[in-house]
């Protein structure tokens, strides 16, 4: 049960709450629907991201949640498994490395996004793919928090997005 009552819709707890605001509830949804849909970062390098929030939100939906075209993608289990110590993993790619650094600094100290690091990222990544990571991480967190705060269980069916 989460912190705030709701009817129950059928839709589940993880948006049955927020539709007692439904014009904001559809903006969540719509930032959400964008970031998945039209994302051009290669899957594992936006579930290295948005998994490494997860694990700092403390969010039971996103820690439920998987990429729909992930397995094929090499995002499986494992996968989520290397992002959980991505520091010392020699199983991520560079890239993947970065992008979970990234999402961790944006999340716990973006102060510390120093000229060292965006040179670090700029050499690894084209503007248009940070401009894609920045949004992707400002979802991922917004989004993340907000179940945690409200206090959402996982669904009975895994998420896939």
């Amino acid at each position: 049960m989460t912190r705030i009552s709701a009817p129950e819709t059928g839709m589940g707890e993880h948006i049955d709450w927020a539709l007692l605001r439904a014009d904001m509830a559809a903006g969540m949804g719509a930032l959400s629907e964008a970031v998945y849909s039209n994302s051009k970062l290669p899957v594992r390098e936006r579930e290295a991201a948005r998994w490494t929030i997860a694990l700092i939100n403390d969010c039971a939906v996103c820690q439920d949640t998987r990429a729909r075209d992930g397995e094929a993608a090499g995002a499986d289990e494992g996968f989520y498994g290397e992002i959980a110590t991505w520091q010392t993993s020699g199983a991520l790619t560079d890239r993947e490395r970065l992008a979970a650094e990234f999402a961790q600094r944006f999340a716990l100290d973006h102060l510390a996004m120093d000229d060292g690091f965006w040179a670090r990222l700029h050499r690894a990544f084209a503007d248009d793919e940070l401009s894609d990571l920045t949004i992707c991480c400002g979802m991922f967190l917004g989004m993340g928090r907000t179940l945690a705060v409200v206090g959402v269980r996982a669904p009975d069916e895994r998420i896939l997005v």
